[in-house]
């Protein structure tokens, strides 16, 4: 008796549904999601995991060693398509990376074409298990590979340029927004779009300009009700980092666990440092911190040398994190608590929960 493999007929499905709309598939079907959500999930059965190590293997990993452990000419638009991926500075981490690739191999009909060459590439197919991977057994790699050479026929129009919540969801954020509003009007507010010396946000223009177009009279209007003056992050290659004030650090011994925070925080306050205005980047495995309007690195510290991070209850724009100051000795290593203020508690809860994600992530995806 043959073996079935629920995904296939689940990918089946939903690839005909997409057919059932004769126009081309962009962000607003309502089926795009269940697709690129099974996609992932038969890339990424029965990979390997290795025994000893931090990084969790995804199936971004294989899929960027793909022109070196297969270099032949037809990999030039695969090739491509992965420098492009990389490229893009809004992806933090491999799954949103590997999110991107999907939706761009889908724009570019190539998906059928590198699981072919993942089949017939020995070092990347003994990244999946032989036993359970839908990639590795020939009865279901075969329809496997026939669907994708359908959804090549397809046309997708995916927008390649709205990819920052690829790190965290499948759903387009804005159009989560108008499925719910559909048919009611839809008013948003712009936490920035103004620079200090009064410019438009850069990254903003086309989007106002395009809205100028279709609503002639469409204006921004600032909001006088307060009185505080917010202050514009940094942009540094296209990223956005947090306009901070670092206070100072201590060390403060051999212990760098949560407890110690407040203890951390009270002693910077006392040492009454001038603050030191700074731009602060959280990135996929790191945090960076910047000297504002100049590229001086401060500090720069990898999750796993940070042992705990959080703020005070009775000043909650202020956070801080202990790291350990020699990590390759932790034996005998000490910690330092670095302190840092914001303008805004949201802000604080902000970063404080990204550190946090970045524990769990260096432990799966460094």
């Amino acid at each position: 008796m043959s073996r079935k493999e629920p995904l296939l007929g689940a990918l089946k499905a939903c690839i005909l549904s997409l057919q059932a709309d004769k126009d081309p598939i962009t962000d607003r079907n309502v089926h795009l999601t269940s697709l690129c959500d099974i996609l992932e999930i038969i890339l990424r059965k029965g990979i390997r995991q290795p025994v000893i190590g931090l990084r969790r293997r995804d199936y971004w990993h294989w899929l960027e060693q793909l022109p070196q452990l297969d270099p032949c000419s037809g990999l030039i638009q695969i090739s491509t398509a992965l420098e492009k991926t990389i490229a893009c500075k809004k992806l933090l981490t491999a799954q949103g990376r590997g999110r991107h690739f999907i939706r761009l191999a889908l724009n570019q009909k190539i998906l059928a074409v590198i699981i072919q060459h993942l089949r017939h590439t020995p070092r990347l197919i003994e990244w999946y298990d032989p036993e359970s991977s839908i990639l590795a057994i020939e009865c279901f790699a075969e329809p496997f590979l026939s669907l994708l050479l359908v959804l090549s026929q397809m046309n997708f129009t995916l927008d390649l340029q709205n990819s920052s919540f690829l790190d965290e969801s499948w759903l387009l954020p804005a159009q989560t927004v108008l499925q719910k509003l559909r048919g009611k009007p839809l008013s948003f507010e712009m936490i920035r779009w103004k620079w200090h010396d009064g410019t438009v946000y850069g990254p903003m223009l086309p989007h106002l300009q395009l809205m100028q177009k279709e609503i002639p009279n469409f204006q921004l209007q600032c909001d006088n009700k307060s009185n505080k003056v917010m202050k514009e992050d940094g942009l540094r290659e296209d990223r956005l980092l947090y306009s901070l004030r670092f206070l100072g650090k201590v060390n403060i011994g051999m212990y760098g666990g949560k407890e110690v925070l407040d203890v951390g925080i009270e002693r910077v306050l006392q040492q009454n440092l001038p603050p030191q205005e700074v731009l602060f980047d959280v990135k996929e495995t790191e945090v960076i911190c910047l000297k504002y309007n100049s590229t001086q690195v401060l500090f720069h510290h990898h999750f796993p040398e940070i042992s705990s991070v959080g703020h005070r209850l009775n000043r909650r724009t202020l956070f801080a994190y202990c790291v350990a100051n020699s990590p390759e000795t932790p034996q005998t290593t000490s910690f330092d608590c670095l302190v840092y203020e914001s303008n805004f508690v949201e802000e604080a809860n902000e970063i404080i929960l990204r550190i946090a994600a970045g524990f769990r992530h260096t432990e799966w995806f460094v």
